[in-house]
C-alpha cells in the first residue's frame, strides 16, 4: 500500500494513501457505520503515514541521517533491491517540522487518533516491541510505590522492568490446564485475595500486573480485576500483547482501556497488522490517570531510541486506521477462524482446545482468532504436527506445544481455508501411517522457588555459572524464561529447585524450544548468586 508504484497516476502517494486503506478496509461494506459514532476523532485520516509520504514524494536533497539519504537510486539501492524503493523515501529521521516535530506535529496528532481508537487516554507509540512497553510501564509504576504484585504468567520483559525500576515484586499464580501445560488469568476472587494477602502482611502493592490474553486466547475479566485492584488502592497494568485487535469488532472481546485499566501494553504487529516490532503503551482514564500520565512520559524517553524508526510508526498509524475503520475486513478474519473450527468439530482426529475453557473461571470470554488445535489423538506431538505442516506444506503456525499446535489469524488477514485444512489433513494422514510418535512427556509447570534475595540486588551481585545440578538450593542471578511462551520460570534472588532445572533443560532439548536467559542452549549451566 505504501509503495510508489501502486500509485494511480496524476494522484499524489500521500492521498493514494488513505484513499486505497479506506477502500480495502472497507470494500464491501461501505456502508456498515453505525448510527452511533465509536470515535470522537476522524480515523479516516492517517496524520503520521500522510506527512513521511510527502516527505518522500519531496524529492529531498538529504544530506542528514539515515545514510542513504531516502534516495532509492543514490544511496539506498541496496535497500531498494530487497524491499523496494519507497521503504527508503519513507525511512525518516526524527526531529522533522511537519513530520513529528512541535507541539501538534502529525505524530501527536496520531498518537491522539490511537488513543482514540483504543478508548485510552494517551497513547505512546514503540519502535521495540511489547518488550518496551513491559519495561517502561514498570518503570512508571514504581513512582507510585515500590511494591508490585505480578500474574506469575508474566512475560520476561516485565521482569527486566522490575530489574530496572527496583520494584520489589510478588506473585500470584494463574490457573493451568495441567493437560495442555497452558497458564490462563485470575479472577476478581483470585486478585482480591492475593492482594489482601500481601496488605496483612505489611506489604501492601501499589501497582498490579495482569495478563489477557494468554497465548491460547483465553480472556480474563479485566473490568472486574480493575475494579478489585483499585478499590485496594493500586493501579493496574493489562499485557494485552496478544489483544491489541480487541474493541473493532462486535464478536471481539472490548480494548482493556474501555475497561478500566490504568495501562495497557499492545503488541500492534501480533495481530493488528502493523511491522515486526512496533507495538503502542495505552494510558487508560482511571483514578491513577494524572499520576500515572507524567511518569510513563518520563520512562518512555528512557526506553525509546532517539533514532526511531519512521517506517515502523508509519506502519502503527496505518494498522490504527484499518482497525478502527476495518470493521468489515475484521469481520471476514472472525468468520474465517469460525470456519476452520467448524470444520474442526467435524474431524475426530482433532478438537479446540478453546472448548474446554468454560472449566476455568478465570476465563471471561475467548479470543476468536486465536485457534488452539489438540493434536493429541494423532499420536504425534504438536511439535511435530506444526513441523510437518511447515517444511511439506509451506504452512507456519505459531506455536506449539506436546499436545498442541495454535494457529492465529490477523485481524485484517484474509485465510485460505480450503488450503489449511487441506493441509492438515495430509499431515494427520501421514501421522496415521507413521503410528505413533515416542512423545517426549514435559514436566509439569514447576512452582517458583522462594525470592529469598531482592532481584536486583541478586541481579548487580558477584554471581559465578555453576553445574545445573548444583545450582539447586542456590539463588539465582538471572531470568530463565522457556520459549514458548516466554514466561520466566527462575528469577534473580528466587531460590533455585530441581523441578525447574528439569523443565527448564526438558524445554531446551525440545525440537522448538529455548530458555531466555540461559547461559548455554542445553541450560548445563545457571548463573548463581556467590
Amino acid at each position: 500500500m505504501l509503495h510508489q508504484e501502486t500509485t494511480p497516476p496524476g494522484l499524489p502517494a500521500h492521498d493514494a494513501l488513505i484513499e486505497t486503506a479506506t477502500a480495502e478496509a472497507n470494500a464491501p461494506f461501505a456502508t456498515q457505520a453505525s448510527a452511533t459514532p465509536r470515535y470522537a476523532e476522524d480515523q479516516y485520516r492517517m496524520p503520521y503515514a500522510e506527512a513521511i509520504a510527502r516527505f518522500g514524494d519531496s524529492a529531498p536533497l538529504s544530506l542528514m541521517v539515515p545514510g542513504h539519504g531516502n534516495d532509492p537510486e543514490a544511496g539506498g539501492e541496496h535497500i531498494a533491491r530487497l524491499f523496494g524503493g519507497r521503504v527508503v523515501q519513507l525511512d525518516v529521521p526524527l526531529l522533522l517540522e511537519g513530520i513529528d516535530a512541535g507541539e501538534d506535529s502529525p505524530l501527536v496528532q496520531s498518537q491522539r487518533l490511537a488513543a482514540d481508537a483504543w478508548g485510552a487516554k494517551r497513547s505512546w507509540f514503540l519502535t521495540n516491541g511489547a518488550s518496551q512497553a513491559n519495561r517502561t510501564a514498570a518503570i512508571a509504576v514504581r513512582g507510585l510505590g515500590e511494591r508490585i504484585l505480578i500474574q506469575r504468567a508474566m512475560h520476561s520483559s516485565l521482569t527486566d522492568g522490575v530489574l530496572l525500576s527496583g520494584l520489589v515484586p510478588s506473585f500470584v499464580a494463574p490457573s493451568v490446564d495441567s493437560r495442555h501445560g497452558i497458564a490462563h488469568g485470575l479472577t476478581p476472587e483470585a486478585l482480591d485475595a492475593a492482594l489482601t494477602r500481601e496488605a496483612r502482611a505489611g506489604r501492601a502493592v501499589s501497582s498490579v500486573y495482569v495478563v489477557s490474553p494468554s497465548y491460547f486466547g483465553s480472556v480474563a475479566d479485566v473490568a472486574g480485576l480493575a475494579e478489585v485492584s483499585h478499590r485496594h488502592g493500586a493501579a493496574i497494568i493489562v499485557d494485552n500483547a496478544w489483544g491489541a485487535h480487541f474493541g473493532f469488532h462486535p464478536e471481539l472481546p472490548e480494548s482493556p482501556a474501555r475497561l478500566g485499566a490504568d495501562l495497557v501494553v499492545s503488541s500492534t504487529h501480533k495481530l493488528a497488522g502493523s511491522l515486526t516490532q512496533s507495538a503502542m503503551l495505552h494510558l487508560g482514564h482511571g483514578p491513577f490517570a494524572d499520576r500515572l500520565e507524567p511518569l510513563v512520559a518520563r520512562a518512555f524517553s528512557m526506553t525509546s531510541s532517539t533514532s526511531m524508526s519512521g517506517v515502523l510508526m508509519g506502519s502503527l498509524d496505518a494498522a490504527r486506521h484499518a482497525m478502527a475503520t476495518g470493521e468489515g475486513r475484521i469481520g471476514r478474519a472472525v468468520r474465517a477462524a469460525g470456519e476452520i473450527r467448524g470444520r474442526l468439530a467435524l474431524d475426530p482426529r482433532f478438537s479446540d482446545i478453546g472448548d474446554g475453557f468454560s472449566a476455568f473461571p478465570d476465563i471471561a470470554e475467548t479470543d476468536p482468532l486465536r485457534i488452539p488445535i489438540d493434536v493429541s489423538r494423532l499420536r504425534r506431538s504438536g511439535h511435530w504436527v506444526r513441523a510437518a505442516l511447515k517444511e511439506r506444506h509451506g504452512v507456519y503456525l505459531e506455536m506449539s506445544t506436546a499436545t498442541s499446535a495454535v494457529a492465529v489469524i490477523g485481524a485484517t488477514r484474509e485465510v485460505d481455508v480450503d488450503r489449511f485444512m487441506a493441509a492438515l489433513d495430509e499431515v494427520a494422514r501421514e501421522a496415521e501411517r507413521l503410528g505413533a510418535e515416542a512423545v517426549h512427556e514435559f514436566p509439569e509447570l514447576p512452582e517458583p522457588g522462594e525470592l529469598r534475595m531482592l532481584p536486583r540486588d541478586a541481579y548487580f551481585s558477584a554471581s559465578e555459572v555453576v553445574p545445573a545440578e548444583q545450582a539447586v538450593g542456590r539463588i539465582s542471578a538471572d531470568t530463565l524464561a522457556a520459549y514458548p511462551p516466554g514466561i520466566p520460570n527462575m528469577l534473580p534472588g528466587e531460590e533455585v529447585t530441581a523441578d525447574t532445572v528439569e523443565f527448564l533443560r526438558a524445554v531446551a532439548a525440545s525440537p522448538t524450544g529455548y530458555v531466555r536467559g540461559a547461559v548455554d542452549a542445553e541450560v548445563s549451566g545457571i548463573r548463581v548468586v556467590v
